[in-house]
């Protein structure tokens, strides 16, 4: 078992930036891949980025270049920092933690909001 708790989400003004993180509650040494998604009202969950036990990261198109995870393995902890944000940026951003084997844990999710 994974649990996993975000934070750091909240309302921010176009052109912003915010930093997401997800703590996990064992050593993420073990867990294959973690990565955040998110999921705007009427939408379906979508890919954001990933980052592997290896740091390999994969980022989808429309937040390339301006949102980066990354992994801070003592901490047990995922970042995302996300840059340039537009209200299309406007989600609930859900962590993922992928433990070969075992599946996908998520957790509860935090709230982005881009508005002026």
């Amino acid at each position: 078992q994974v649990q996993l708790v975000e934070s750091g989400g909240g309302l921010v003004q176009p052109g912003g930036s915010l930093r997401l993180s997800c703590a996990a509650s064992r050593s993420i040494f073990s867990i294959n891949r973690m990565g955040w998604y998110r999921q705007a009202p009427g939408k379906q969950r979508e890919l954001v980025a990933t980052i592997t036990i290896g740091g390999s990261t994969n980022y989808a198109d429309s937040v390339k270049g301006r949102f980066t995870i990354s992994r801070d393995n003592a901490k047990n902890t995922v970042y995302l920092q996300m840059n340039s944000l537009s209200p299309e940026d406007t989600a609930v951003y859900l962590c993922n933690a992928y433990v070969l084997l075992r599946g996908d844990y998520w957790g509860q999710g935090t709230q982005v909001t881009v508005s002026s």
